[in-house]
């Protein structure tokens, strides 16, 4: 009997054990989070038994630095920006990935060949492309509605407020592209004294009438509260907004910022095991297509594509709501992280001082 008592007791202790595996994953919060709990969080579980934590920010690269920094790390997958990603990497404070460990596709096509372009980076895996995009509350505009990047900064046939993010990154070019500037324009004039100057000045014309922003859900909100007629942010936002809310938002592509995020594991975290098997698993193919169904983001390997249906309301088309679309990259620019890594803190400081003037 006292051999069957410590037997037990020591499997019960095996079970414990076994069923408090968890990985802690920080990301962006809102419509973002829901589709990651949904496609990836939940199956992941079910399939692996270990329970995924998620803990929002307003980006998540901030705690993830802070915690490097302060030698702490308390979460395991930082879902983080590419410019971000290559950053903490370089500074060897995240764990180096190999593509040939990550799923291939269901043809057998190896991962280094199904991702998009610079979708794998040497400690980080892309998800999904997004994009900052314009929209804006048509029951503001009935006679005319806005169509451009040069409407978004036109106050006189389209009056009302503006939101826009603040930082350099999201809105410098979006002042150029306004004026004139094609999209393969941006980085060479971004980096010269005479196209910084131009696109400042392009922002003093709207400056007055800007609403400032920093948290993702935010741009939404204030065109549902009326505080701002036209705003810049993420396009699953919006269209989260749009469609699963029914609020009356219009997304204007031209001009919009294609960025990837990507998921990255920090150095000493809590959990690098489950780590792992998670970001293999969030990252297969049709668990990229799974989370489309959910928001309107485009997924990071090409054999998710075809995969790619219905929204959840089993009605909407998702495929011509993607960033990826045709319409949608006619005039985009993509983010590119070595000129923001040689330039963002000269960008910031003088945008920085450019707010505080009059």
């Amino acid at each position: 009997m006292k051999r069957l008592l410590v037997l037990s007791t020591a499997l019960a202790g095996i079970a414990m054990t076994a069923s408090a595996k968890e990985v802690n994953v920080v990301s962006w919060g809102g419509a973002y989070e829901k589709s990651q709990v949904e496609a990836y969080n939940k199956p992941f579980t079910e399939a692996t038994g270990i329970t995924v934590n998620m803990i929002a920010a307003d980006n998540p690269a901030t705690p993830l630095k802070a915690q490097v920094e302060a030698k702490n790390i308390t979460a395991d997958v930082f879902d983080i920006e590419v410019s971000d990603a290559i950053r903490l990497c370089d500074e060897g404070a995240l764990v180096e990935i190999n593509p040939d460990d990550l799923p291939a596709s269901p043809d057998g096509t190896p991962a280094a060949d199904d991702f998009l372009d610079g979708a794998l980076q040497d400690c980080a895996v892309a998800n999904i492309f997004w994009g900052t995009v314009i929209a804006y509350d048509e029951t503001k505009f009935a006679d005319a509605a806005p169509s451009s990047a040069a409407d978004f900064f036109d106050l006189e046939t389209y009056p009302g407020k503006r939101g826009l993010p603040k930082n350099p990154k999201r809105t410098l070019y979006l002042a150029l592209i306004a004026d004139g500037a094609s999209a393969d324009e941006i980085y060479d004039l971004l980096g010269s004294d005479e196209g910084v100057n131009r696109a400042f000045d392009k922002l003093d014309t709207i400056k007055d009438s800007v609403v400032w922003w920093e948290a993702g859900a935010q741009p939404v909100q204030l065109l549902a509260d009326g505080e701002v007629a036209m705003a810049t942010g993420y396009n699953g936002r919006f269209f989260d907004a749009m469609v699963a809310e029914g609020k009356p938002f219009k997304i204007i592509w031209d001009g919009q910022y294609m960025d990837m995020d990507m998921f990255a594991i920090p150095k000493d975290s809590p959990n690098p095991e489950e780590a792992m098997e998670y970001l293999k698993f969030a990252t297969d193919t049709q668990r990229l297509a799974d989370q489309a169904k959910w928001i309107a983001y485009g997924p990071a390997r090409k054999s998710s594509a075809q995969l790619v249906g219905l929204y959840q309301d089993g009605k909407t088309e998702m495929a011509p709501h993607m960033p990826t679309s045709e319409d949608a990259l006619k005039n985009a620019v993509m983010d590119d992280p070595e000129f923001w890594a040689d330039h963002d803190a000269e960008l910031t400081e003088r945008f920085n001082s450019w707010l505080a003037s009059n």
